[in-house]
């Protein structure tokens, strides 16, 4: 039986409530259903609002003048109201799952129960409407209430349909806080092994939200559930990597994961914090009295991370800025307005300010030995970067006072030696800031130029 809780009260848009009139104004059940419901509950602003209804797909076009077929044969239609457009999904029961994906069929149903048990958690599993209020046959919100994450039904069943769903249960207990509910975790740990039938690209999107969702160290579910085995094994290295050394105080993995906590809610700052260290347990080396040591692990995980991102096919944008930063993440240039302009051009500009974020992440990450003196190095780093910005100091050949084709002008024709020249020019402008400018730059291209018989 449907449990109806007609005291509930939820602010619909006035669109969302044009669609709902219209339908049952027609005759129809229709109802906001899902992770719109659960966020009005919990007095956040739903991104989306989808509407599952009795109306079958054809009689849904039939009542709205503009319309797109998203997926009819699963009962989809996106109603458009002006520029914005909302999912309108006939009630369906699943066929067999084949893929751990995609139901080999859907029905259609006219019973909003037999719709709400295929859903995949409690709190997912809500859906309301003025007129008769919340829907709720499986008390989600009473898991709402206690903070829990819960299949609706038999756990397995619900995995083994979609096994993506064991990734989003942690994604959704790292967004809202939540704990999982101890038969839903027997059932992931038991079928963890079934997340390798699903795209490379979507075990990245909810490895990306719990990345940057208020809970990063969920990450540790991934790990002890068994998920991370699967979708992300260098993970699980990192977690069984100790590091005796006295910089240190946690596993590597451990060390990761309160590293992720000491950076806002980034993408690129998580993910570098996520990778800066993924090729530590690879770098190892013991000495005699059993200090650790991890040689070069910045460019080897920066290499890593690179392979990690390709095989879950990320865009390339996000694989540079967080690779870079990962290459760059334990590079200390001497404290010099000199030093830290060759470190800029050394590192890359557009890594800054963000480098330093993921320095004071991974310093508060460390042990409490030489942490002081750290920081404050950290500090002065940071003062003297944002100085030389202030002043208008160049930095890239970009801010150089020629160009290339002002070296072109001089009678320089190859690509090859033009750059080499501009190179040339930006090393004697970073040690001397006040060379910018032009007249000495082209008098110092022609005397090099003489100098090696160019001209």
């Amino acid at each position: 039986m449907l449990d109806i809780k007609t005291d509930t009260k939820i602010q619909l848009p006035q669109k969302v409530k044009f669609i709902l009139e219209k339908l049952a104004g027609h005759g129809y059940e229709a109802y906001a259903v899902g992770g719109c419901v659960r966020d009005s509950l919990l007095g956040r602003i739903p991104k989306d609002w989808d509407i599952t209804t009795s109306a079958l797909p054809l009689q849904v076009k039939a009542l709205f003048p503009r319309t797109i077929d998203t997926g009819l044969a699963h009962g989809t239609v996106t109603v458009m109201l002006g520029r914005e457009g909302y999912e309108v999904t006939t009630y369906r029961i699943d066929g067999e799952y084949t893929d751990a994906r995609h139901p080999r069929e859907v029905i259609f149903t006219p019973s909003l129960l037999e719709d709400l048990k295929r859903r995949d958690f409690t709190i997912n599993a809500m859906a309301y409407n003025e007129q008769d209020g919340l829907a709720d046959a499986f008390d989600g919100a009473g898991d709402l209430r206690r903070g829990i994450i819960k299949c609706v039904g038999n756990p397995a069943d619900r995995f083994r349909e979609d096994a993506l769903r064991m990734l989003r249960a942690v994604r959704f207990a790292a967004q809202l806080g939540f704990g999982i509910e101890n038969q839903t975790q027997n059932a992931v740990k038991e079928l963890a092994g079934n997340l390798k039938k699903i795209s490379a690209e979507r075990i990245q999107a909810e490895l990306v939200k719990l990345a940057v969702s208020p809970h990063p160290e969920r990450m540790r579910d991934l790990y002890e559930l068994g998920i991370s085995r699967i979708i992300l094994p260098e993970f699980d290295s990192m977690m069984e990597t100790e590091q005796n050394h006295p910089h240190h105080c946690y596993s590597v993995g451990e060390h990761t994961i309160y590293s992720m906590q000491n950076t806002g809610p980034d993408k690129v700052l998580r993910l570098a914090m996520l990778f800066h260290d993924i090729a530590k347990p690879s770098c190892m080396t013991t000495d005699a009295d059993g200090t650790s040591h991890f040689h070069g692990h910045p460019e080897k995980s920066a290499l890593l991370a690179e392979k990690i991102f390709r095989r879950l096919k990320f865009d390339r944008s996000t694989m540079d800025a967080v690779c870079a930063l990962v290459r760059w993440h334990d590079y200390n240039p001497p404290l010099s307005e000199r030093d830290i302009r060759r470190a800029v051009r050394k590192v890359g500009l557009e890594q800054y300010p963000a480098l330093f974020a993921v320095k004071r992440a991974d310093i508060l990450a460390q042990s409490m030995y030489q942490r002081t003196e750290k920081m404050e190095y950290l500090d002065e780093y940071e003062r003297l970067y944002h100085l030389i910005q202030e002043k208008g100091d160049c930095l890239s050949l970009k801010q150089l006072a020629v160009t290339g084709r002002d070296i072109m002008e001089l009678g320089i024709r190859q690509g090859k030696e033009v750059g080499g020249i501009l190179n040339m020019l930006l090393d004697l402008v970073l040690e001397d800031p006040e060379k910018n400018e032009r007249s000495f730059l082209l008098y110092k291209a022609r005397e090099y130029m003489d100098e090696i018989h160019w001209i």
